[in-house]
């Protein structure tokens, strides 16, 4: 088990050497500091189990260090130490958020008791700090929360907790990466059926002569390739929540037993002729217009109104800028962890920019550039001549061509690159769906799964 490590801080060399030869005596990892700089310094360069810390000193004093260490760094505990002791210094000294308080010359087993509590003092606030993170973390994996203060936003939370402990079937309608999906998993959350499994199906990436074995399974034979039987979605979310994402590009021959199955409670497999009775809350999303589509005859008007129960429509970041601060935040500490990297916050200049940008991509293409400027940006802080230079003008290199172009080592790495980032660009573009974006750059569907095979693109 590591040494306990200790920063001494005191004006006084003499006093800096006696406590140093005490506390390695007793096992103590020490480092000293001389004044309130010097300590700030080395506590944002270390993790210290215990900071004793004087009062009276140069340039800053204890307190002064004492109250930003407390803002800064919580969780280490710190034992003031003082000649000049008075019940005021004390008190203020505790409000400030010290440990305990010790007075010069300090007695020996007083002193070793205070730092040995202060230690497990520490050490609890360290393992709770790790818990929590824990929790995040896992929760983050499963359901992030519903970002944003603004009108639009607060009265989409309203929404969802009036709605989710209810059977009310919901149509969640919005731009591409607005969080629909986001949506349809809070209301599963919060509802009755939260024990259950929430099954998600993105009806625009399955081709349409697959759709209805999606949904419904087949049975062994039923088609060339069914050389089993398969369970469909309805099946596997029996007791739970069924999301149909993209629901504006399913089949008309699908909608047709889509909307038997939300009237009769019961479903068929694709070749079968038993009748299976499944408990289902169906829940869907577009990006379309479906009343448009109604008039068009792309969609059928008594699904609409099966699905339509309640309306949630989630609107485009560019409505709602007041919320981007607040995005971003949650953005820069999920994604510093993820990749080992400090959180860097933005200056007021720069989240004004943010505020300003045009967000075609909404909420995810927030999430990409917060990523960007984390892993790209320099200093201590993103500043605005970062998103200039890392977003507005287009990426890294666009002021810095060299500097993108000398991290491939030849023409085959160069080429790959930048058509995995074209493919990832362009899948976003069209939401993912795999047959628009293979239209809309000119290959067939089945080259571009290839070519997501290849370099693991993954939604």
């Amino acid at each position: 088990m590591p040494e306990p490590a200790i920063l001494v801080v005191d004006d006084e060399a003499s006093i800096r050497r006696t406590l140093r030869e005490i506390l390695e005596y007793e096992n103590f990892d020490v480092d000293e500091a001389e004044d309130g700089e010097a300590a700030l310094e080395s506590m944002r360069k270390k993790q210290y189990d215990v900071v004793l810390l004087d009062v009276k000193m140069p340039k800053k004093d204890g307190l002064e260090v004492l109250e930003i260490a407390s803002e800064e760094m919580p969780e280490v505990p710190v034992v003031m130490i003082s000649g000049h002791g008075s019940i005021e210094t004390a008190v203020e000294a505790t409000k400030l958020g010290a440990f305990d308080f010790v007075e010069k010359p300090p007695d020996l087993n007083r002193l070793l008791v205070t730092l040995r509590n202060a230690l497990d003092r520490g050490q609890l606030a360290t393992e709770n700090r790790r818990m929590k993170q824990t929790l995040v973390e896992h929760h983050e994996g499963d359901l992030t929360p519903i970002l944003g203060d603004s009108p639009a936003i607060s009265r989409i939370k309203e929404t969802v907790e009036r709605v989710a402990p209810t059977e009310a079937r919901v149509l969640i309608t919005g731009e591409p990466g607005t969080g629909k999906e986001l949506v349809a998993r809070w209301i599963h959350h919060l509802s009755g059926r939260k024990d259950g499994p929430i099954v998600e199906v993105n009806c625009a990436a399955i081709p349409s002569e697959l759709i209805e074995s999606e949904l419904f399974g087949h049975e062994k034979g039923s088609f060339t390739g069914a050389t089993k039987q398969r369970i469909g979605k309805f099946e596997q979310a029996d007791g739970g929540t069924l999301f149909l994402d993209e629901i504006g590009d399913m089949s008309l021959s699908a909608q047709a037993k889509v909307l038997r199955a939300l009237q009769e409670n019961r479903i068929s497999r694709v070749g079968g002729d038993r009748s299976i009775a499944v408990d289902v809350r169906v829940l869907a999303a577009t990006n379309k217009n479906l009343l448009e589509q109604i008039e068009e005859s792309e969609f059928r008007e008594d699904l609409y109104h099966r699905l339509s129960v309640i309306l949630i429509d989630v609107p485009p970041l560019r409505d709602r800028r007041e919320d981007i601060p607040v995005i971003s935040r949650h953005f820069v500490e999920r994604l510093a962890r993820r990749n080992g990297l400090p959180p860097k916050p933005f200056d007021k200049e720069a989240m004004e920019r943010l505020r300003s940008l045009d967000w075609r991509g909404n909420v995810r293409e927030l999430n990409n550039v917060v990523e960007r400027l984390l892993i790209l940006s320099m200093g201590d802080e993103v500043t605005v001549r970062d998103v200039e230079r890392f977003v507005q003008s287009g990426g890294a290199g666009a002021n810095n061509i060299d500097g993108l172009l000398a991290q491939f080592e030849n023409f085959s790495e160069f080429r790959d690159e930048a058509e995995r980032l074209f493919i990832v660009y362009k899948l976003d573009q069209y939401d993912w769906n795999v047959s628009k974006t293979s239209e809309a750059i000119g290959i067939q569907r089945s080259h571009l799964y290839n070519k997501m095979n290849k370099y693991g693109i993954e939604r």
